[in-house]
């Protein structure tokens, strides 16, 4: 979809007349207002949105959002909002969705939609829980997490986003926290101009079942060490002060000292999320801590075919040389009997 000029719009023209009603403290506020803001900067009419979603907490997101909006059933929002991207082109498709929603029963809906790179903006709530049944284990609780559904702890590995996303030829793939709307605005304003599916994964706090579950990286007296800000064409750099980076030893990254061993700024790695080959955005989705900072930013974001456009375009072409031109004609084609 083509940019269109800004319209003006300011963070309050998408907001609805409905009460929002998630917890009190809850990051799903926080991802809302960051979308709210980020909307106007892409100068598309109120009317060219949609917002899809499934079922879980994050899936309340449509009726707070004044566009148009589908709240569907349990995993199917990427099967929903292909649909509506592939029948109206023209709309700006947003998939609302949780860990569960989408890795759980909506798993198969969620890898083909990016497969298929159908151009919709999927954002992935990862409160690392079952939130909205009231505290089950989901697809990316750590493993030996305690709940309603493993009370000794689950023995299951679970996925990772950034892994799952560049595994099924995924071609934009970012995260953010939901605390840094700064952060999380600039993530949803380039995912919706990005060409195809676009997924962000927001590091996310259910106060009610899972609360904390990721203070140990995004606390505030902890986050400048243990994340890192990925900016395409900028230095690997992090720290509280700017004294730590990133390289490439081997075939593994490697976390190093400013200052130490010869070790300069000009040595880190630079950020390439343009870079077709996924290799190092591989790695760097999957970083984790203690042994390295977590990933933050736009982690891959590469151009190719979308699924929406070539769709539209073989319609197209196939209907300028067919002989079908409308109902009449394909009910008389091919073989036809009279029934008296």
């Amino acid at each position: 979809m083509a940019e269109q000029q800004t319209s003006g719009y300011t963070p309050k023209d998408f907001k609805s007349d409905q009460e929002v009603r998630w917890c009190p403290g809850c990051g799903d506020h926080a991802v809302l207002n960051a979308v709210q803001k980020a909307l106007p900067e892409l100068g598309i009419p109120k009317e060219k949105f949609a917002f899809i979603s499934g079922i879980g907490c994050s899936s309340r997101f449509p009726y707070y959002m004044d566009t148009y909006g589908f709240h569907g059933i349990h995993g199917r929002a990427a099967a929903i909002a292909s649909g509506v991207k592939t029948a109206n082109p023209e709309l700006s498709v947003w998939d609302i969705t949780g860990d569960g929603d989408a890795l759980a029963i909506g798993g198969n809906h969620f890898i083909h939609a990016i497969r298929r790179n159908i151009d919709i903006n999927i954002i992935l709530f990862n409160n690392e829980i079952y939130g909205l049944t009231k505290g089950q284990y989901s697809p990316t609780s750590e493993k030996g997490l305690v709940t309603k559904t493993s009370p000794f702890g689950t023995v299951e590995e679970p996925f990772s986003v950034g892994e799952l996303v560049i595994g099924a030829k995924g071609k934009f793939f970012a995260r953010t926290v939901d605390s840094n709307v700064s952060l999380s605005t600039q993530i949803y304003t380039e995912a919706a101009r990005h060409k195809g599916t676009s997924v962000v994964e927001v590091l996310q706090n259910c106060v009610i079942f899972n609360d904390g579950i990721h203070d140990g990286v995004t606390g505030k007296e902890v986050r400048e060490d243990r994340t890192i800000i990925l900016r395409h064409g900028e230095p690997m750099i992090f720290g509280k002060n700017n004294d730590k980076g990133l390289i490439l030893q081997g075939l593994k990254l490697k976390v190093v000292s400013l200052g130490e061993n010869g070790i300069t700024e000009k040595k880190l790695l630079v950020h390439d999320a343009r870079e077709p080959n996924p290799g190092i955005q591989y790695m760097l989705a999957n970083m984790r801590y203690p042994e390295y900072p977590v990933a933050l930013g736009v982690i891959r974001s590469v151009e190719g075919h979308t699924y929406d456009a070539d769709v539209e375009e073989q319609i197209s072409r196939i209907s300028q040389d067919s002989k079908i031109k409308c109902m009449d004609d394909l009910l008389h084609s091919g073989s036809v009997w009279v029934v008296d």
